[in-house]
């Protein structure tokens, strides 16, 4: 398959905000596609090489882009830095300094040789690898059109914006290989078990719709985490539980944490070890199905050195924690955040210590348990920290006794030191509850513990992987003179700021998730909370997501901002109420014909959700619900 096709259908979904016209240039492309690649158009279609999870990034900086393209071009740096300036895009600097060369000789790529080329330019490392890697870029730039460039150089940089979802891929697959848009439920189903779009897209094309159905669980393969609806009150949580009882959690103010466990078949040169032999395997993955294992290598020895006692393969759910190395008390998120990190990481593990919290568990020793009722995976769970409990006392007992005529004191206090291991690993504090009374007293409990609140969940519900919905409902603290609970919104827009904020920006447009069209509604501009560091870190990190014009996949009626962003950046704000507006499109016409709904005095909390994706932002549906039990409390 030729780029230049690729080309041309980029160009159109660059070109329209329609959302079905968006589908339709997809199930185009996806038609002249051969089987034998549609994995690799899905992945370069969502801008990437691979899935999340492999953590496979081209890694390439602005500076080697424009060594590159002076190298390729025979164009001085600094002609390539203005063009740079003007268009505010490397790849459309590119096309524009092509163009007035368009009469070199070009080849005609394939979509094969180009994926390829980007794969082996992300997986060279080591000395002279950033050399390497702009050589191959050249390569690329010497024999290729003016468009072919422009999106070469946005694959390479992580820069393609189409405006489309997983959601949209997902409905042109449908199309395409099935002729139902309604068996997206299917591919989606499919795609929240194993997180690999360019996967289920190959398996729909090649063997069809049935063998979509049968994509299961696979270990290191992360799923898709189910997801709990927010309520106000202990009496709207327990309406929504079945039979009037509800398991109640402690809902932890840390970071959501995927646990695979099992074993290590291959050595560092990819071959099957001797005699099938193999060490333990954990890998842990972020709410955002990143690769996140290097960030914790002490809850790695912890799991090895406990929790392979009991099971040889397992997923778990769980919520990793910042403690207090003294007292052992919890931390707050940020403290947590200082782990994200990859140089120097025995120093924040001294500094900041964690413990993992599990709270279900979706697969164990090949046997998928997300159909299971959730009392049953809890029971499951029980017994399994109950045996490494069992087994941890009694290796340590047989260690001591052994010891115990050695005249050294150190010996036993090393025993017990490695012990901690074991502690660094609980099971997420639980109770059974049948009224708003027993929940507000759990709650209760659950704050002075440092928590944010409780999860409610029916005992009686499946894991619905990738889902949200009121099977688990989240019941935050209340606050006295604010909202009841904060918002995690996705920045789209900004003003460039005045006065100290010159250099920086002003004020941030907020948006919130509607789940049923996919987009993302404006619902405020927020200037407060903001700190120094703060506006410089955001306006550095928001560079990237820069766009020329509002993103397809938002809606914000008449916002004029000065800059544009992709939803990509989620931030927590609290605020005063929320009010009826006829500036914002969040909800327009749900309450009040017309109007929307907005934030008043809006302030930003200080914490940045790394951990969710913008589709993780808080949903359209909630902010109405949030806003009828306001009028309710004030009525």
């Amino acid at each position: 398959m030729n780029l230049s096709e690729l080309v041309d259908t980029f160009e159109l979904m660059e070109a329209t905000k329609s959302r079905l016209a968006l589908t339709d240039y997809l199930v185009s492309l996806i038609h002249n596609t051969p089987s034998t690649i549609i994995d690799k158009v899905i992945y370069l279609i969502q801008g990437k090489l691979r899935p999340d999870y492999e953590g496979i990034e081209l890694g390439i900086a602005e500076k080697m882009i424009i060594r590159a393209l002076s190298c390729a071009l025979s164009v001085d740096i600094s002609s390539i830095e203005e063009a740079y300036r003007q268009t505010g895009d490397l790849g459309d600097a590119a096309r524009k300094i092509i163009s007035s060369k368009e009469n070199k000789k070009t080849t005609r790529f394939t979509v094969e040789h180009i994926y390829s080329t980007l794969e082996v330019i992300a997986r060279t490392s080591g000395a002279g690898s950033q050399e390497l890697k702009v050589n191959y870029i050249v390569e690329l730039l010497n024999h290729s059109t003016s468009r072919e460039a422009r999106y070469i150089i946005k694959f390479v940089m992580g820069t393609l914006r189409l405006g489309i979802a997983d959601y949209t891929v997902m409905d042109a697959l449908a199309i395409s290989f099935t002729g139902n848009k309604s068996n997206r439920k299917i591919l989606e189903d499919a795609y929240n078990v194993c997180s690999d779009l360019g996967t289920v897209a190959k398996v729909v094309a090649t063997k069809g719709i049935e063998a979509v159905k049968a994509i299961q669980i696979t270990l290191f393969k992360p799923i898709r985490p189910m997801l709990a609806e927010r309520v106000r009150t202990a009496h709207e949580a327990l309406s929504r539980m079945e039979g009037g009882v509800a398991a109640a959690e402690y809902k932890l103010d840390g970071e959501r944490i995927q646990v695979h466990l099992g074993k290590e078949l291959y050595d560092v040169d990819n071959n099957i070890r001797d005699g099938g032999n193999s060490s333990s395997k954990v890998e842990l993955f972020s709410r955002r199905l990143e690769n996140i294992t290097h960030q914790y290598p002490d809850v790695i020895n912890a799991i090895v050195s406990s929790l392979k006692k009991v099971a040889k393969e397992a997923i778990f759910e769980s919520e990793v924690v910042a403690i207090d190395p003294q007292t052992l008390e919890l931390r707050p998120f940020q403290e947590l955040m200082h782990r994200r990190r990859k140089h120097e990481i025995d120093k924040t593990i001294e500094q900041y210590p964690v413990r993992l919290n599990i709270f279900d568990v979706l697969y164990l020793d090949g046997d998928d348990k997300t159909s299971l009722p959730y009392n049953q995976r809890r029971k499951i769970l029980e017994r399994i920290l109950q045996q490494v409990a069992t087994k941890t006392s009694d290796e340590v007992n047989k260690k001591i006794n052994k010891n115990k005529h050695n005249s050294s004191n150190n010996s036993n206090r090393d025993i017990l030191e490695n012990n901690y291991n074991t502690s660094m690993i609980q099971l997420i504090p639980q109770t059974l509850v049948k009224s708003s009374e027993e929940i507000e007293k759990y709650m209760s409990s659950a704050i002075e513990s440092g928590c944010e609140g409780l999860v409610l969940k029916q005992l009686g519900s499946i894991y619905k992987a990738g889902s949200r919905g009121y099977l688990w409902t989240k019941l935050k603290r209340e606050y006295r003179s604010e909202l009841a609970d904060t918002l995690d919104l996705v920045i789209v827009g900004a003003l460039h700021g005045r006065g100290r904020r010159v250099g920086k920006y002003g004020a941030l447009l907020l948006a919130c998730y509607d789940h049923e069209a996919d987009i993302f509604r404006s619902i405020s501009k927020v200037g407060a909370g903001f700190t120094d560091i703060h506006l410089e870190d955001f306006y550095k990190k928001l560079e990237k997501h820069k766009i020329e014009h509002v993103h397809p996949r938002v809606d914000t009626i008449a916002q004029n901002m000065d800059v544009w962003f992709e939803p990509s950046i989620v931030i927590e704000v609290i605020a005063s109420e929320i009010t009826v507006s006829s500036a914002y499109s969040a909800a327009m016409n749900s309450i009040r014909k017309g109007y929307g709904l907005a934030l008043r005095f809006p302030k930003f909390t200080g914490k940045t959700r790394d951990d969710k994706s913008p589709e993780d932002a808080t949903t359209v549906e909630e902010i109405v619900e949030m806003y009828k039990d306001q009028i309710r409390k004030f009525n």
